[in-house]
């Protein structure tokens, strides 16, 4: 009788060359012509504030205004549309395709402190830029200090909106 000795690492490699053997077989015949890379593409999106809006900005490369779409729906924004392959001459024969294509759907949920109406959006050299202005309550505001001991007509701070409710929240919670 002959003696195996136990390798814990076995199933582990097994498994590994099965997920080589399967990468490494010709990928070109799960793809129809049509389908090639076909759907794990998301536009890159940056979104970011300033005092008076909060911008998004998605680059949609090599894409048509007629393409993609965006609605606002209960406080979430939506940015749907599909980005297709298109092949230039029957004759063509892609040996790398990298760049990717298919549908897309990115959904961001808005803060309560922007307000919808007023929104624009520009498209311009594949970035879609989308400019949401602030509510006018939540916007930092100066306030003028009069009283003794100034001898300028007062003095003014500033004051954002956020701060305001915090510290009444506070004030409320010691009583």
């Amino acid at each position: 009788m002959t003696t195996v000795r136990y390798d814990p690492f076995r199933d582990l490699r097994s498994l590994q060359e099965e997920v080589n053997r399967l990468f490494s077989t010709n990928l070109t015949r799960g793809f129809g012509e049509e389908g090639i890379g076909r759907g794990a593409w998301n536009p890159s999106v940056d979104i970011f504030e300033n005092k008076d809006h909060i911008v998004l900005e998605a680059e949609l490369p090599g894409m048509n205004r007629d393409d993609f779409e965006l609605s606002v729906e209960n406080n979430v924004i939506t940015l749907r549309g599909e980005r297709q392959f298109e092949k230039k001459d029957e004759t063509d024969n892609y040996h790398r395709v990298e760049r990717s294509y298919g549908s897309f759907t990115r959904s961001f949920t808005l803060p309560q402190t922007v307000s919808v109406e007023g929104a624009t959006a520009e498209y311009r050299n594949g970035v879609l830029r989308v400019t949401l202005p602030k509510r006018e309550e939540t916007k930092a505001r100066r306030i003028q200090i009069s009283g003794e001991g100034t001898t300028t007509s007062g003095k003014t701070i500033e004051v954002k909106a956020e701060n305001v409710t915090t510290e009444k929240s506070q004030a409320a919670g010691s009583q």
